[in-house]
């Protein structure tokens, strides 16, 4: 069977990258930018950042704000409307997570109108056209969406997010400045790092994962090791290695899947719109610990990228112990909590469902039973 591959068309890396958005789109023509960047980021001037060189350069754009950080099917069909009405023919996406799989859902619709219920979007739907094409310039160091052919929505109304796999979604273009990730505040640098950890842990240990995939993992969790701590503390150096990291890291998972932890986590943030970056960072160690037998001997090279001495003469059984810890000190030394004070006991028995059901579970090493999904949700509980 052969193992398909996408990244981006153009990628764009280091201080001053959006220099590059205004030429890019006068070299392919586009007349007229849907700017997509959530209310936050246009009030602390970050997406101004970019809006400005666009003035400045003469290109017509339509901003567009309306998107929540868990982004909804409003969000997405006021996108939709707002891209018809300014006769957009590309958008930049200026954001994390929420901007850009706004972007992606809003793209896709454009060309493929009969998605237009958005709902009918989940899982691997079959669209027959590429999405307008998308400038991502991310904002924050986790959620690599710039490089993903992945897409996450809320439904509000069913109390659930879904999870959209596309090769129709990518962005051509993906520009990775650590300048325009410089405000995040330090909880956001944390949540974000360690989103970026859970991607790189559960593509190095999910079903799918093969040779080149696994080369991208463990860089990243070996770059991640070395700088997040420094990032979540200011240091300049360190915010520039974790905006690469999680660009390589999303390399990855975006070709071979997740897994629980993520299934799980995308749960925990529509039943009570927990930040998507904290609650993958709380369920990490649960869900490392859950599968640490079905791993194979990947548990001791995370151990050994982490830093742990003599992995070599370590059992199994230790090395995995070994990575767990070290994943568990990372994310106390960032100031993750490891409780979810949000969870009701008796919403434990529709959380393990809908974590079951999320399109990113299938990936996951090992089977889990409903009963160990309450379990691990009951974890996060005091």
């Amino acid at each position: 069977m052969a193992n398909r591959f996408m990244l981006n068309e153009t990628s764009y890396h280091g201080k001053g990258a959006i220099q590059n958005i205004v030429p890019e789109v006068k070299a392919r023509g586009f007349r007229h930018a849907l700017v997509c960047s959530d209310a936050m980021l246009v009030k602390a001037g970050v997406t101004a950042k970019v809006t400005d060189l666009l003035e400045a350069g003469g290109v017509d754009y339509t901003l567009f704000s309306d998107i929540k950080p868990n982004p909804t099917i409003e969000n997405v069909l006021a996108g939709v409307a707002a891209a018809k009405a300014c006769g957009a023919d590309c958008i930049i996406a200026i954001g994390g997570g929420s901007s850009m799989d706004t972007s992606k859902a809003v793209g896709i619709i454009i060309t493929n109108p009969e998605f237009a219920d958005v709902r009918s979007l989940e899982g691997v739907a079959p669209t027959k056209h590429p999405c307008l094409p998308i400038i991502a310039v991310a904002t924050t160091a986790g959620t690599a969406a710039e490089v993903t052919i992945n897409y996450v929505i809320t439904d509000v109304e069913k109390k659930r997010k879904f999870v959209c796999v596309d090769v129709h979604d990518m962005p051509i273009i993906a520009i990775v400045d650590p300048d325009m990730m410089a405000s995040m505040p330090r909880s956001l640098k944390a949540f974000t790092g360690m989103d970026a950890l859970t991607h790189a842990i559960e593509g190095y240990t999910t079903r799918g994962a093969w040779e080149l995939s696994d080369m991208f993992h463990i860089k990243a969790i070996e770059l991640i090791a070395k700088y997040l701590r420094l990032s979540v503390a200011g240091d300049e150096k360190g915010g520039e290695q974790m905006a690469l990291a999680q660009y390589i890291a999303g390399m990855g998972f975006s070709n071979v899947g997740l897994g629980i932890d993520h299934a799980m986590a995308h749960t925990l943030s529509a039943y009570y719109d927990v930040p998507h970056g904290k609650a993958c960072a709380m369920l990490l160690p649960i869900s490392m610990e859950f599968n640490k037998e079905y791993s194979g001997e990947k548990y001791r090279e995370i151990a050994r990228v982490f830093g742990v001495k003599d992995v070599d003469k370590m059992s199994a059984a230790e090395y995995r112990d070994a990575a767990i810890a070290a994943v568990k000190q990372l994310s106390t030394d960032v100031g993750i909590p490891t409780v979810c004070e949000e969870i009701r006991r008796e919403d434990l028995d529709n959380l393990a469902t809908d974590a079951l059901n999320d399109a990113c579970y299938p990936g996951n090493p090992r089977e889990a039973t409903h009963a160990q999904g309450v379990e691990m949700f009951s974890k996060l509980m005091k």
